[in-house]
């Protein structure tokens, strides 16, 4: 969550080395030369820095037919180990490593190849190699020798509906090889095709009754039986069937120098329109959940003139004060406003390895913060802001591509059906980025709904640019990287099998540029950040609109070119846009960063509400 540096995530490399996995000639193959007719394994190492190894492995569909999902599996001894993978999932139980294909490189048509990356250490060989089930080098028996289908999906359920879409999630099928698939039939037509056990439906009509089964596949083109059917009809109406959560981030810090107060969300006319308020930050330290800043949270004294209610807080002992008691009143005075108390965030989210080695523990310490009886009925539940699981923020963590659905499980298990349970998470697309290293799909069923950030994708960290707009709701002709949208992160977390109403689109109250710019039109070069009130290369909404005023549009967002510097931010009019795309999608509404940037008259979130309908 803003403030934040550049998305880009590049490899998450960690101290390890393989100095024995492979060969110091460079590419050698992980077993001998490959069988020209089955689906083979080979590895290359890409870098040698010492003290570190980087390697890549790559499967081959050598067969005529198309392979649906792959499996690569080897040995590794004691004090040898893998660290850290990208554009695989892997899993490992003692030294035994298990890497699966992600969503989008699981189909591979004859003759194509897919590969995956990975870091380790130590200098073991490798063993036991297995590709689908057979040797690596295809000299074994090839996945057409498996003859057995997985057994049939189980326990098959709605989890979630929307005018135009089913969320639907089952138990895993077991398999003799492994199931490397699921495929999702409306009636007697497939659906979707998803590799793990949540899938959403959308283009339903509204108010009709559907029939849904699963069956799982593995990589011999084995399918099991059909699960249990299960039938779910429809929301009624609705233009697009999307949400209408409208969640704003209150940041602590801004009743300090920005002068805001909870008092200016009533004032403004935000709270009206407000379903939700993330109260942002918590702290994440020793693997525990802390106060982030005792004298903005609940210390701090407000008069009569500054409080919601027009009543000064009191000095009596135990008396809670600062902006816990302001939001208690807030919510008083707006019966329909929920409450979560974010953790983490750009700065503090360097304790959440920790965390994560006892998450039930975690949770407890979360519970009992959030749950204190002095500020209780002032929180809904708890929003998990951790930047970034198994990949680089301000810090890099390296716990593993399981530790973020394994947390989330222990939250939701600790604070039960009745607290709000959310994560903001990242919204980086790219091939092997930040949405590939966690498991975001495992975890939405933990969590009321996720706040991917779907801003922050270009800017002035880029010192010398190419400009670009920090929030496109699509990509462009010339973006600097593929899969840095707002449309890619969606389409992304949707094919891991989040739910569409279980995702919220990200609006940035904020702009971000650079000075030194001739260039109008994006992709042009700079000299660095433009001056900001706070901060070089960022500036609130409510002062960039009169400052210098949008220019024209890119990617579904606005820029803005005055004097020699570039900006780029959401207006009203591609808020709009975007509350469009959002409502199309059926997604559960939309949530921004933050309430302090927003006019005095809060035409953002006013644009947001409208858009939601």
């Amino acid at each position: 969550m803003f403030p934040k540096g550049p998305m880009t995530s590049g490899r998450r490399v960690t101290a390890v080395a393989v100095a024995a996995l492979l060969s110091t000639a460079g590419a050698v193959a992980l077993a001998p030369t490959a069988s020209a007719a089955a689906v083979t394994a080979s590895c290359t190492k890409t870098s040698d820095w010492g003290t570190g190894f980087e390697g890549r492995c790559t499967v081959t569909n050598g067969t005529t037919a198309t392979v649906n999902g792959w499996k690569v599996e080897f040995d590794l001894p004691s004090g040898t180990s893998i660290t850290s993978s990208w554009d695989a999932v892997r899993t490992s139980s003692g030294g035994h490593y298990t890497f699966t294909n992600v969503g989008w490189n699981g189909t591979l048509n004859a003759g194509a190849t897919a590969s995956f990356g990975f870091n380790g250490s130590g200098g073991g060989q490798i063993s036991g190699c297995l590709v689908n089930g057979a040797a690596c080098d295809g000299s074994g028996p090839g996945p057409g020798g498996d003859t057995q289908a997985p057994t049939a999906p189980t326990g098959l359920r709605s989890t979630g509906k929307t005018s135009s879409t089913v969320s639907l999630a089952w138990t895993a099928s077991t398999d003799n090889v492994g199931v490397t698939g699921y495929d999702v039939y409306r009636g007697s037509t497939k659906a979707a095709s998803v590799t793990g056990t949540q899938a959403t439906v959308d283009g339903l009509s509204a108010n009709t009754a559907y029939t849904f089964t699963v069956r799982a596949r593995d990589a011999a083109g084995n399918t099991s039986a059909a699960s249990n059917a299960v039938s779910v009809t429809t929301e009624p109406g609705g233009s697009g069937g999307g949400g209408d959560k409208v969640i704003g981030y209150f940041a602590q810090w801004g009743v300090y120098q920005r002068n805001y107060h909870v008092k200016n969300i009533d004032t403004s006319g935000s709270a009206a329109k407000l379903t939700h308020i993330n109260y942002a930050f918590g702290n994440v330290q020793n693997g525990q959940c802390t106060i982030g800043d005792s004298y903005a949270d609940y210390d701090r004294f407000y008069s009569a003139a500054e409080s919601v209610d027009g009543v000064a807080d009191s000095w009596d002992t135990g008396a809670l004060r600062g902006s816990f008691n302001q939001l208690r009143k807030l919510k008083k005075k707006y019966p329909h406003l929920k409450v979560l108390w974010s953790f983490g965030g750009w700065t503090w989210s360097g304790g959440f390895g920790q965390a994560a080695q006892n998450p039930a523990a975690f949770a407890e310490s979360c519970y009992k913060l959030v749950e204190d009886p002095r500020w209780a009925d002032v929180f809904d539940g708890i929003d998990i802001d951790w930047e970034y699981p198994n990949a680089c923020g301000a810090t890099c963590d390296t716990s593993g591509f399981a530790s973020f659905r394994t947390l989330m499980s222990a939250l939701r298990a600790r604070f039960g059906s009745g607290n709000l349970v959310t994560a903001a998470i990242t919204a980086d697309a790219t091939s092997g980025g930040k949405i590939d290293a966690a498991d975001y799909g495992g975890a939405a069923q933990y969590v009321d709904w996720y706040l991917p950030m779907t801003y922050d994708f270009f800017g002035a960290w880029a010192g010398t640019g190419p400009t670009a707009p920090h929030s496109p709701l699509n990509s462009y002709n010339g973006i600097p990287i593929q899969g840095y949208d707002s449309a890619s992160a969606i389409a992304k977390l949707r094919a891991k099998g989040v739910p569409a109403s279980k995702l919220l689109l990200g609006i940035g109250f904020y702009g971000r540029g650079w000075t030194g710019v001739t260039q109008s039109a994006p992709g042009g070069s700079a000299t660095g950040p433009a001056p900001g009130t706070y901060e070089q290369g960022i500036e609130d909404y409510k002062v960039l609109k009169t400052r210098c005023p949008a220019t024209g549009t890119v990617g579904g967002t606005a820029y803005a070119h005055c004097g020699n510097q570039w900006w780029s931010y959401d207006t009203p009019a591609t808020i709009g846009g975007k509350m469009g795309y959002a409502k199309n999608q059926g997604l559960g509404g939309a949530f921004f960063w933050e309430l302090s940037g927003d006019t005095t008259g809060g035409e953002q979130i006013t644009a947001i509400r409208n858009g939601l309908g």
